[in-house]
């Protein structure tokens, strides 16, 4: 579905991604871990065409995407959760949701009918439609940056740092829900810092570090290399 090859993006002299190479197939959960300053937001942000690449391309369901504009990019399938959420605090959480369909051609009709089944994925959300974004709880606001993804009704969604600044409990029901989009039939990208949550949710991993792909294969393959092991998961063996 994905196919990002020899990607390289700039920020002016400094390289924050570097060739990267990676692919997502269809009905997968792909995980990216690393530690901070590895690159990994800053190769989403050039997927879904916020940074240009100086070198390598993007191609999404064998379209190359590389460079098209954002709006582009989410129409042809693509959504994006970004890290820090970016929820628009002032607007309620229905004009919230509204702008995640703002590229959406298919009529009310439709677009009400995705309100409806993202309430059924996040019932809170339906009885907060009113309340001001912004007055949210942090588990709250992820709900409704997903939910507004998902209003665009993207074939991949691309997740950043889903679990960032929440309470285990939160971080346990962000992951059920991310495991039911893709029971679902969304395929995932995941972005996660914390590498047990990940591995206990993807089909396969890229670890990245320093803006480079050091390392991939299924989490019973990282699990069993001590190396990465004792760096990822915080094991002495």
């Amino acid at each position: 579905m994905l196919a990002i090859e020899g990607l390289e993006t700039r920020y002016g002299n400094v390289a924050a991604v570097k060739s990267v190479t990676l692919r997502v197939e269809v009905g997968e959960i792909v995980g990216v871990i690393g530690p901070n300053g590895a690159g990994k937001t800053t190769t989403l942000q050039t997927v879904i065409g916020l940074l240009t690449p100086s070198a390598g391309r993007v191609r999404f369901l064998e379209r190359d995407i590389t460079a098209l504009s954002p709006d582009r990019i989410v129409a042809a399938g693509l959504g994006l959760v970004p890290e820090g959420r970016w929820i628009l605090a002032d607007m309620s959480v229905r004009e919230n949701l509204l702008m995640g369909a703002y590229l959406r051609r298919d009529g009310e009709r439709a677009i009400a009918q995705s309100l409806d089944q993202v309430a059924e994925i996040f019932p809170l959300l339906r009885q907060r439609q009113a309340q001001r974004a912004g007055t949210l709880s942090g588990g709250e606001q992820q709900m409704l940056a997903i939910a507004r993804a998902l209003m665009g009704r993207p074939r991949l969604l691309m997740l950043d740092e889903p679990s960032w600044g929440l309470a285990p409990r939160l971080v346990e029901e962000i992951m059920r829900i991310i495991r039911l989009l893709n029971a679902q039939g969304t395929t995932i990208l995941l972005v996660e810092q914390n590498a047990r949550q990940a591995l206990a949710l993807v089909h396969r991993c890229y670890v990245m570090e320093v803006g480079r792909v050091v390392w991939t294969g299924t989490p019973a393959e990282l699990r069993g290399h001590p190396l990465l092991t004792k760096a990822y998961l915080g094991a002495t063996t």
